[in-house]
């Protein structure tokens, strides 16, 4: 069951700002001495086991998914779980954080690309408008200020972080998939969970987890404070709210929403490690609400009904 288009847009800001405690909440293991591999793996993996018997509950009674449900679940895991984490973190250890964040984020423009190309849905004046001011948005908001030289290959693994957030936000509008928003989450974290090991196995993924105490909010507590919190919000409620929102709203405008995970990284930034933003962002993050907005506009007037043969116009405002 589809959400009410209204709902479908606070489960996107639910999912974005769920997604956005994910940079503070590893930024706690990543200074205890875990490395990113060990934490991405540890909250993907254990978001997956934490939803099976919620999925297992919504499979009871039904019949073998279909092959194209099955088929969903791989890609979904593969590349828009597993495959952007690693291009992502492949990517930070080339080029500075916000370069790679601003590569991944470029996933909004390539989902509008995808349905002009693959559907036939032209950008119309106000989604090329909103996105040129969320780009500019997101440039303030990540400070790409500096003298940065860029590596190319760092590049290419930023850009196949926004091929695998694309295909996240196009996979997780199609309404038309048998599989239960939950089940296709579950699904996907645990394929992405298992190719993560893999990589972690053959050495493509560097784990390293030392299990003691983290500064969190001030105070030492256990490593399994973040680790859980991880799990369970940046990946359990970020993930089957995002796919939610995504069947609500479409793919086009669910991923110009999900960049508002920009402006809640930084909001728990500063509430979690005190990383005050700066006036600069602020500006920055006003941009991408206005980008955001500007799709939104273009959304609900791309589904206003047209006119009946023959009825009068309406006429003209100002």
């Amino acid at each position: 069951m589809l959400a009410p288009r209204g709902a479908g847009l606070g489960l996107a800001l639910v999912s974005a700002a769920a997604f956005g405690t994910s940079g503070a909440l590893a930024a706690v293991l990543l200074d205890a001495g875990w490395s990113a591999g060990a934490a991405v793996t540890a909250r993907v993996a254990l978001a997956a086991l934490v939803l099976t018997p919620l999925a297992l509950l919504q499979l009871r009674g039904r019949r073998a998914a279909p092959r194209r449900g099955a088929r969903a679940v791989v890609v979904y895991g593969l590349v828009a779980v597993a495959g952007c984490q690693l291009c992502y973190f492949n990517a930070v250890a080339r080029v500075p954080v916000g370069v790679a964040l601003l590569l991944e984020y470029s996933g909004a423009l390539l989902v509008v690309a995808w349905l002009w190309v693959r559907h036939g849905q032209r950008p119309r004046r106000l989604t090329l408008g909103g996105a040129l001011l969320a780009v500019v948005g997101l440039i303030l908001v990540l400070d790409l200020s500096g003298d940065a030289r860029l590596d190319p290959v760092g590049v290419l693994w930023g850009l196949g972080a926004a091929v695998g957030l694309a295909v996240y936000f196009v996979l997780a509008a199609a309404a038309e998939d048998p599989l239960p928003p939950l089940v296709l989450v579950w699904g996907g974290l645990g394929t992405g969970a298992l190719a993560l090991l893999a990589a972690a196995a053959t050495g493509a993924l560097a784990v390293r987890a030392p299990l003691t105490d983290v500064v969190l909010l001030g105070a030492r507590v256990s490593w399994l404070v973040p680790v859980l919190a991880l799990a369970l919000v940046a990946a359990a409620l970020a993930y089957v709210a995002g796919v939610r929102a995504a069947r609500s709203l479409g793919a086009r405008l669910a991923a110009f929403v999900g960049l508002t995970e920009v402006l809640f990284a930084v909001l728990f930034a500063w509430l979690l490690l005190g990383q005050v933003p700066a006036s600069v962002q602020l500006l920055g993050g006003a941009l991408v609400l206005a980008g955001v907005a500007l799709v939104r506009l273009d959304e609900l007037r791309r589904r206003e009904p047209a006119p009946l043969p023959g009825a009068p116009e309406a006429a003209p405002t100002r």
